[in-house]
């Protein structure tokens, strides 16, 4: 590619507050650090400017307040003021900025027609659909899930990616789904939503080994949701208590949510509060230092038709941090890792999770031996290889779209 200033920039669009949402921060600086220019059009938290610059990235913050752990009625509604503010929004920085491309960030699929304007100017659109909307939106708000719900919410996912040129999603359960829709194949790129190995560097934090003060330290980081069994964890906290009363453990779940409060009163009424904090979220940049100073990463996912098909973002984190993993056994961790790697547990079961725990404990031969395994399967995995694939697509379409430009332009 030419140099810079010779390249038109890359729009963006997603429905989150930046800073926190990994994925899209890793898409916008691989494209920065391959000379592109990005401006990014996600939502405003209290208190924010409008603008801002993060590691070399435009960010143009909108007005849209998130309402999390807020009804359906709330959901859409936000939804739906979002939608029309970054459509006007992208599309008035677009008369200056003459985007190269613009790429449309999931939930909601729909939110890719926000692109509309521009493509009809000739912008190629490029969707990275994280989650399988349908299948969220049953998880999510099961009193409102029915038949006729779920073909509407097909119907929206099927018009998105037929709208967009190119999708993108995160695993190949996902893919695969796609395709079963009618998914063109040559549209549909994989790239994992893996950890930047330069920040997921335990070289770079101080080295904790093993229990090396006498505790037990367990960590969690991410949302406090139901979609987490988070409630199950604190149940095989209390389980290990009773078993092992012995032995001191800490449990620290870094994060917030909607879930937090009843979280906070179930370790309460399982006499664990003194086994248990709640820190808050922390900034990704902090989470590296925070997974180091613990002795186990914990992922525990609630299996249903919705985490079916997703991979946790933190098991390949903590690989990466050269802890052990405990995971909920779902088919994408199956699928992506052997048994011999991370330790698994069934989903729902507390004392599975426990009984897990207690092994990395016991057995170090085994714990030290999966840690090597798993950290390795990582790396093959990570974000150095996904972003090659991610920005192959970025470049292929806009090279497509000024070869079809320059042949609109020639003479017969």
């Amino acid at each position: 590619m030419t140099a810079t200033t010779t390249r038109r920039p890359i729009c963006m669009i997603v429905h989150a507050y930046y800073e926190e949402d990994a994925r899209v921060r890793r898409e916008a600086e691989a494209l920065v650090a391959d000379g592109w220019e990005v401006d990014v059009f996600g939502l405003r938290r209290p208190g924010e400017g409008n603008h801002a610059v993060v590691a070399g990235v435009n960010l143009h913050r909108l007005p849209v307040k998130r309402h999390q752990g807020a009804g359906l009625p709330v959901y859409l509604a936000e939804y739906g003021a979002f939608l029309m503010r970054s459509l006007w929004a992208a599309t008035r920085s677009h008369r200056r900025r003459h985007y190269a491309l613009v790429e449309v960030h999931s939930l909601p699929d729909y939110l890719v027609f926000a692109a509309l304007p521009m493509k009809l100017a000739g912008v190629p659109v490029l969707l990275d659909l994280h989650e399988a909307m349908p299948e969220f939106f049953r998880s999510r708000f099961p009193k409102a899930a029915n038949p006729i719900s779920y073909r509407l919410l097909r119907l929206q996912e099927k018009l998105s990616i037929r709208f967009a040129n190119e999708v993108l999603t995160v695993n190949e359960p996902l893919a695969d789904r796609l395709r079963g829709l009618g998914l063109e194949p040559r549209k549909l790129t994989v790239v994992m939503n893996s950890p930047d190995l330069g920040l997921f560097d335990p070289t770079a934090s101080p080295r904790r080994d093993f229990m090396t003060d006498g505790t037990l330290r367990i960590v969690y980081t991410g949302a406090l949701t139901p979609t987490y069994e988070l409630d199950v964890v604190l149940r095989a906290v209390a389980s290990i208590k009773a078993s092992r009363p012995e032995l001191r453990l800490k449990a620290s779940f870094f994060g917030r949510g909607d879930a937090e409060p009843a979280l906070k009163a179930l370790a309460d009424e399982l006499g664990i509060t003194d086994r248990v904090e709640f820190p808050g979220r922390i900034p990704i940049e902090d989470v590296p230092d925070a997974v180091a100073k613990a002795d186990i990463g914990v992922a525990p996912t609630r299996l249903d038709a919705f985490t079916g098909m997703s991979l946790s973002t933190k098991v390949l984190e903590y690989a990466a941090m050269g802890k052990p993993v405990v995971a909920s056994r779902l088919p994408t961790v199956q699928l992506y890792f052997a048994p011999d790697t991370l330790s698994t547990y069934e989903p729902g079961d507390p004392e599975a999770l426990a009984a897990a725990v207690l092994r990395l404990c016991d057995d170090a031969a085994d714990r030290t031996a999966r840690v090597e395994r798993t950290r390795a399967r990582v790396e093959d995995l990570s974000w150095t290889r996904q972003s090659e694939a991610y920005r192959s697509v970025v470049n292929r379409l806009v090279r497509r779209s000024r070869k079809s430009k320059e042949e609109r332009r020639s003479p017969d």
